[in-house]
């Protein structure tokens, strides 16, 4: 017989790193809890099991801004304390942690269980949006039950800029048999060439634009997987670089991990991240990885034994299990891109090193961690 309901709460389950690590849960605790699915858009990317009851609060426009975004959390959260009775209430990302808080704040019963999935700080750093959203973090996330973060770096952030002092790390998850069955998936996409691969949004935050500038220099191909707002200017940048012959879009991809296995090598050029799967995922298919050394999760994943709050300037760093380099800085991305084409010895190494560092990052690990806060809610 299953324990008491577990809810969820997310905005959607489009493409993403939270969207993923729902999925993980809730497919992975299925089993074990009944499990509502609270969610405000319709997008699904990411499968989930029948057993799961989805409700969706409001289906809102994903496009939505402003003052009427701000004012639908108060709506939203009093439908979330009408409609959830569940003994626990996990959400993600800010807007459905805001939402979880005041369901809280208005009466609902759930003990409520916050993930914090970026670093505030930096990702609210500008505009009257980001304003906002800092004195939301600082009114509302001591009133959770427990928050947790999935770095040190979104940990330490939290508890020194927002006074929050609650807060528990459990890193992003893989699903490491799920990988190397659909790894092994055919696929024809690359030529001979030495090629690079990415995955991520198409945003400013990505910095998809400091890739192509390194690629006017590099005698690779670079393929890229994912979608967003900045497609057009990057496709006009490719035209305007002439690179056309040597950087492709692949777009959306349901399986990425058929393309990882068939790359030569992971590049990340993020300007700031909070923990990225894509590392993990490219570590799990076996690819050495170079990475920006942006705050924060590639460093913790890569350089483990290091300061969480160092970051590397002017020189590449040959990690223990990857390339670290200055973030925006092009000139040290060619150096580190042009090392990995050059050593294949040093490739094999980070590969073999790299399966061995993923096996933590494992979702059956990662869900015991879940399963203690759970059942530590259950007895209190």
């Amino acid at each position: 017989m299953k324990k008491d309901k577990l809810s969820f709460i997310i905005s959607s389950l489009s493409d993403g790193g939270a969207e993923r690590q729902v999925s993980i849960l809730i497919n992975q605790l299925k089993d074990k809890y009944s499990i509502k699915l609270f969610l405000f858009h319709t997008g699904i990317f990411y499968k989930y099991q029948n057993s799961v009851k989805v409700v969706y609060l409001g289906k809102s426009d994903s496009s939505e801004f402003g003052i009427l975004k701000f004012l639908k959390i108060f709506i939203l959260a009093w439908r979330l304390k009408k409609l959830n009775s569940s003994k626990i209430t996990f959400s993600f990302l800010n807007r459905p942690n805001y939402i979880n808080i005041l369901a809280k704040i208005y009466g609902m019963k759930s003990k409520v269980v916050i993930n914090e999935r970026t670093m505030p700080s930096i990702q609210h750093s500008n505009n009257f949006k980001g304003f906002i959203n800092k004195r939301l973090i600082k009114l509302l996330y001591k009133k959770a039950d427990i928050v947790i973060t999935n770095s040190k770096g979104n940990a330490e952030d939290l508890t020194i800029n927002f006074n929050i002092n609650r807060v528990i790390t459990i890193n992003n998850s893989v699903d490491l048999n799920e990988i190397a069955i659909k790894s092994k998936e055919i696929v024809s996409f690359r030529d001979n060439a030495f090629s690079f691969i990415t995955i991520g949004r198409l945003d400013y935050g990505k910095n998809h634009l400091l890739l192509l500038e390194a690629m006017k220099e590099i005698n690779a191909k670079l393929y890229i997987i994912g979608d967003g707002v900045l497609k057009g200017t990057i496709i006009q940048k490719i035209r305007e670089y002439r690179l056309s012959h040597k950087v492709k879009l692949l777009g959306r991809k349901k399986n990425p991990f058929r393309y990882l296995d068939k790359a030569d090598c992971f590049v990340f050029s993020s300007n700031y991240e909070g923990f990225p799967n894509v590392i993990i995922e490219a570590l799990a298919c076996g690819l050495p990885v170079i990475s920006t050394d942006c705050k924060s999760g590639p460093r913790e994943i890569l350089a483990p034994f290091s300061k969480s709050d160092y970051q590397i300037n002017g020189s590449i760093e040959l990690a223990k299990y990857g390339i670290l380099t200055p973030i925006n800085d092009k000139n040290k991305l060619v150096e580190a891109m042009n090392v990995i084409i050059k050593h294949k010895i040093l490739r094999d190494n980070y590969s073999l090193k790299g399966l061995k560092r993923v096996k933590r990052y494992g979702s059956e690990n990662v869900i015991k961690q879940y399963d203690k806060i759970i059942c530590a809610v259950y007895l209190v």
